[in-house]
């Protein structure tokens, strides 16, 4: 299966102004997502796609594929991500060259323990799912069947839809949420079914006393003080 790992990172973001370029304990954050995938021995190319040309000269610098500059239309703040991985595999295509499966590395979501993209990869082959999210388990307290809904009425509802609610958190099922850490997909799931899911998706848990997803100028003093105690 041959993999490519894509790592989205236009120029602008009004969060934390130029993040994917400005410099996190020592290193541009782009670093530590490209650093992560060039690493993997499962990753056969890695690819950058961005509209900024400094952030074209990092990448290039640290040995990610940089084959176009991403159009403007897709450098939005509302763009999504999916036709920003599609774009990227079109072009790629177009030049002749196929993948079995795209890795998405969001640049905001930094911190990778060394080999967990790896057992990621390896998790997703053993599944053979359409996708693979990395996650981290919900509290008690937020499990969706502590949860509740209001309906039509303004009469709340258990979100899971259960007439009775589970009584001990012991019995609980365990509940989990993307971390953002890390998404694959195959390459037919994304182009054929515009989705970045599928109808099957895999999951592996990741370690929280590395989980960061840069958004504000606070998520980037977290991650400031996060990178001086953990090991990549």
């Amino acid at each position: 299966m041959t993999i490519l790992a894509i790592i989205p990172a236009r120029g602008g973001s009004k969060g934390v102004p130029g993040k994917n370029k400005k410099l996190l304990h020592g290193k541009p954050l782009i670093q530590y997502s490209i650093d992560a995938a060039l690493q993997s021995k499962h990753i056969a190319e890695v690819l950058v796609t961005t509209d900024d040309s400094a952030i074209i000269e990092i990448a290039k610098s640290l040995g990610a594929n940089v084959p176009f500059v991403r159009p403007t239309h897709l450098a939005e703040d509302t763009t999504p991500t999916l036709p920003v991985i599609q774009h990227a595999v079109a072009f790629l295509e177009a030049q002749g060259k196929k993948f079995d499966a795209i890795c998405l590395l969001q640049p905001t979501s930094p911190f990778r323990p060394k080999g967990f993209l790896d057992k990621a990869v390896e998790t997703f082959k053993e599944k053979q799912t359409d996708s693979l999210v990395s996650v981290l388990e919900v509290p008690h307290q937020y499990n969706p069947h502590w949860t509740f809904e209001a309906n039509e009425n303004g009469i709340l509802q258990i979100a899971t839809g259960e007439q009775h609610i589970i009584p001990r958190r012991q019995e609980l099922p365990k509940a989990y949420h993307r971390d953002g850490s890390i998404y694959i997909t195959k390459t037919k799931v994304l182009m054929e079914e515009n989705s970045l899911y599928g109808k099957s998706l895999a999951y592996i848990v990741s370690d929280e006393r590395y989980y960061v997803n840069i958004d504000t100028l606070e998520d980037w003093e977290k991650a400031t003080e996060l990178a001086k105690t953990i090991t990549l």
